[in-house]
């Protein structure tokens, strides 16, 4: 009974106290080189992660902030982007573990639905994050398989910068097969990427708020080949990226998770 008072107490208290820690989880470093020389951060050479693994961290203060933004860094024997769901729950997992953030903002590409309005370039707030490729068509185990959360609730946020909301869905598949297609339907998505859920089944799991932030590289439902768009559009898509996430830092520095 005492630790859960204890508990209860250390909540309050953080409900009650301005930000101060934000962690972004970011699969690609082209996402996040930007963010990395606006908020000017250092990449962490005495990573508090074990010595192993190829994950990025770059940290700094930025106004009454302490910044910092981990990358899953590249595959040791391909050398792309360690992108997916894997590497994102791993990588968040260890981030809460080792840089205690009061919230975590997940920021990066994605693709969207012009069925649903999207546009590319435009950037959207997710609301509820949900799989799509995890099909267990077995009663209740069929609810765990797609395993919606809702992000942290942040209206004010919403309102002051005017951003687009709508749900995620993520799966471990660049394009997009029939069976997903329906799933996406489904969960009602606007928005799809590669790493989202699996961020918010971590972050449920140790009770830290995170935000969505996904940028569109390439519109779904049109004709247009899905990895020749995205990578077109990747370069120029990372700095509306930029441009966005630095607007929500600007807003949440100073305030209260309640004030969000």
């Amino acid at each position: 009974m005492t630790h859960t008072t204890e508990s209860k107490s250390e909540e309050g208290s953080m409900a009650s106290c301005p930000i101060s820690n934000v962690t972004f989880i970011i699969a690609m470093q082209t996402e996040a080189l930007p963010l990395v020389n606006k908020f000017a951060l250092t990449e962490d050479n005495d990573s508090l992660f074990p010595k192993d693994v190829p994950w990025v961290l770059y940290t700094g203060k930025y106004k009454d902030l302490n910044i910092n933004i981990v990358c899953p860094g590249k595959d040791t024997v391909l050398g792309v982007d360690n992108v997916g769901t894997i590497s994102a729950a791993l990588l968040t997992y260890a981030s809460i573990h080792a840089l205690k953030p009061d919230l975590i903002i997940n920021a990066g590409t994605a693709g969207a639905f012009k069925a649903k309005g999207a546009s590319i370039g435009d950037v959207y707030l997710a609301s509820d994050v949900a799989f799509h490729d995890r099909r267990i068509p077995i009663p209740v185990f069929d609810l765990y398989g797609v395993g919606l959360r809702q992000a942290c609730c942040t209206p004010n946020l919403v309102e002051e910068l005017n951003l687009k909301v709508g749900k995620l869905s993520t799966g471990d598949s660049l394009d997009m097969c029939p069976q997903d297609e329906e799933s996406i339907v489904k969960n009602d998505a606007v928005v799809k990427d590669m790493e989202g859920a699996a961020v918010a089944y971590v972050a449920d799991l140790l009770k830290v708020p995170v935000i969505f932030l996904k940028a569109v590289t390439d519109i779904v439902d049109d004709n247009k080949p899905t990895a020749e768009e995205f990578l077109e559009n990747l370069a120029a898509v990372a700095l509306a990226l930029d441009e966005a996430a630095t607007k929500v830092v600007d807003f949440i520095n100073g305030k209260r998770l309640s004030e969000l």
